[in-house]
């Protein structure tokens, strides 16, 4: 009896052991997520430099990715691949950025095409209030904050 309980034990084991190797090696697989949208080469064809519009360039392509940020002087439209690896940082494996820009009239200045390799590092600042507070607990925030009321102050 005690050898076909521990017959059983030794499958119920190496089933849990190769479940087990069989999620590890499923996790591990590489995905590659695409985002965004890049118009193909013929439909940016029918795009007529000094000729189409803002409108007529909209209905042909589609609604751009972003418009310009600071001004209305382009439709830019963006399309970036990422491979996500196991436990790994995705990495960004390809970018394309379709430019579309205007003159002050609305009409189409110039259609120009960029890669991976034509894009650099955009730094972003971050303006955060610096509230003196890191690396202290409730508890001392609380107790450095005692000296600071008076009577009047909790009257009103």
């Amino acid at each position: 009896m005690s050898d076909k309980v521990t017959q059983i034990a030794g499958r119920i084991g190496r089933a849990l052991i190769a479940g087990c190797l069989v999620l590890s090696l499923a996790a591990c697989v590489e995905r590659i997520r695409a985002h965004g949208y890049v118009p193909e080469a013929d439909d940016l064809d029918q795009i007529t430099v000094g000729v189409d519009t803002r409108d007529t360039v909209a209905e042909v392509l589609g609604a751009p990715s972003t418009a310009g940020v600071t001004d209305d002087s382009g439709y830019y439209y963006v399309r970036t691949m990422v491979r996500h690896a196991g436990a790994l940082e995705p990495k960004v494996v390809d970018r394309e950025v379709v430019a579309v820009t205007f003159d002050d009239g609305g009409v189409v200045q110039n259609i120009e095409r960029y890669g991976l390799e034509d894009g650099r590092a955009v730094v972003l600042s971050r303006r955060v209030t610096d509230n003196k507070t890191e690396g202290n607990g409730i508890i001392a925030q609380l107790l450095r904050n005692l000296g600071n009321f008076t009577a009047g102050s909790l009257l009103n």
